[in-house]
């Protein structure tokens, strides 16, 4: 079931974004009264799922779902539609429009991608507002360091200050940061001292490559909350609210100690100390053996989240400061494709990759998160100087203004050739890389 709700909340998306990007190019072609032939959600060889004619477009829904596209009369583009191109020119087609025209319909769908991301930004800051845990608020206690952060320098307990001297309000952001600004150094308290660390060579890719990049979490005291089934705690006699301070007589200050002392104890009777109103209490619990005693405490009762509200009026500068920061970002993951430290071509995916990243429960606020992050990744993509894609064109377009030279059609014919021929090999290595980590 949750991989139903992954793959429907997928092709949603996709199909929203698909939609509104070829709307963009719609609706410029329309303004220039240029001649659409086809508008379609999904690609369509062989046949459609669905299709209807108004007018001069032929608007459908085809079978696969790689996309989709509007074939624009007298434009020479994955249809390769060569019997037409052979006619003398109608002053409704593409090729008869001024390249002024001409580039705005081609970035018509980029525009639309980045407005529609901050259309969706807009509305989840005026619905939902804004929040996150404060790195301040996880100071209080300090971190948690998993493997990978251990073997950057970070300890349980650290505090962190900076990454490369500049502070990071969200506490959750701390793993993008570092990947993004390939940083080199991460500034902590540690036992009341200040401590600069080096982040070894070769870490920000084993970061990258984290399938669950948990890397660093909050630390926090922690008491009984409840209990899962079966609980070797509760049958030994712990109740909620109790406060567990050794184990073995080791002593217990924070939930991970805990989780650490029972994890090196599996299958063992251990000794436990538990603080339970004013009195001091033991019990022997049976450790399973996977290292679990059956306990569940609530971390975000420790911590006080920010919590900022938006009207419309304020959701609006907010929601373009989103749009532009996740732009800037979205390069940055770019450039990080021929970073030689990252090495982010190796945890290139597919759609299994991007399904993966949606939640196994619907929420319509990651939903929304999500389709927004899409949307940019989309125009961004399509703005790559590819033959096949919209940055292609816009590439040829502006060398036609500059040069006042227009292409002829028999390169631009062999540039969309080559151009697919990329495109397809991208997809393949993209999914390829999802189909050989799935046998990992």
């Amino acid at each position: 079931m949750e991989i139903i709700i992954k793959i429907a909340q997928l092709l949603l998306s996709l199909s929203i974004l698909v939609v509104f990007h070829e709307l963009g190019h719609f609706i410029a072609a329309r303004i220039f009264k240029t001649r659409v032939e086809k508008f379609y959600l999904f690609f369509n060889p062989w046949f459609s799922l669905f299709k209807y004619k108004h007018k001069d477009t032929e608007y459908g829904v085809g079978w696969l779902p790689l996309g989709g596209y509007v074939k624009i009369s007298g434009m020479i583009d994955e249809s390769m539609d060569k019997e037409q191109l052979k006619q003398e020119p109608k002053s409704w087609e593409f090729r008869s429009k001024p390249a002024w025209q001409r580039l705005i319909i081609m970035i018509g769908g980029v525009t639309v991608n980045v407005l529609l991301a901050f259309i969706i930004y807009i509305g989840i800051l005026a619905f939902w507002g804004e929040q996150y845990l404060p790195t301040s608020e996880v100071n209080k206690y300090g971190i948690v360091a998993d493997d990978l952060a251990a073997e950057m320098g970070l300890q349980n307990g650290d505090r962190i200050l900076s990454i490369d001297g500049q502070p990071v309000e969200d506490f959750s952001k701390i793993p993008v940061t570092l990947i993004l600004d390939e940083a080199k150094t991460i500034q902590v308290e540690r036992d009341g001292q200040f401590t600069n660390i080096d982040i070894p060579e070769g870490s920000l890719g084993k970061l990258v490559k984290l399938k669950e990049p948990v890397f660093l979490s909050p630390r926090f005291p922690f008491e009984v909350e409840g209990f899962s089934d079966p609980s070797p705690a509760r049958e030994a006699g712990l109740e909620v609210h109790d406060r567990i301070i050794s184990v073995n007589d080791m002593p217990i200050f924070y939930f991970d100690e805990f989780v650490a002392a029972v994890k090196s104890a599996k299958g063992e009777l251990v000794q436990t100390a538990v603080v339970r109103g004013r009195d001091t209490l033991l019990f022997e619990m049976q450790v399973s053996e996977e290292g679990m005693v059956g306990i569940r405490t609530d971390p975000t009762k420790y911590f006080e989240f920010h919590q900022k509200e938006y009207n419309l009026f304020q959701a609006i500068p907010a929601g373009l400061n989103r749009t532009v920061d996740g732009i800037g970002n979205y390069l940055k993951q770019l450039r990080l494709l021929f970073s030689p430290e990252v090495k982010a071509y190796e945890s290139v995916g597919g759609f299994i990759t991007i399904g993966s990243i949606f939640p196994s429960t619907w929420n319509w606020l990651a939903f929304w998160r999500l389709t927004a992050f899409l949307s940019i990744m989309l125009a961004i993509l399509n703005l790559l100087p590819i033959p096949a894609l919209d940055g292609g064109h816009v590439m040829f377009l502006v060398y036609e203004i500059v040069s006042g030279r227009k292409p002829s059609d028999k390169f631009m014919e062999y540039a969309q050739i080559t151009g697919m021929i990329i495109l397809f090999g991208l997809l393949i290595f993209a999914n390829g890389n999802d189909i050989i980590r799935l046998f990992k």
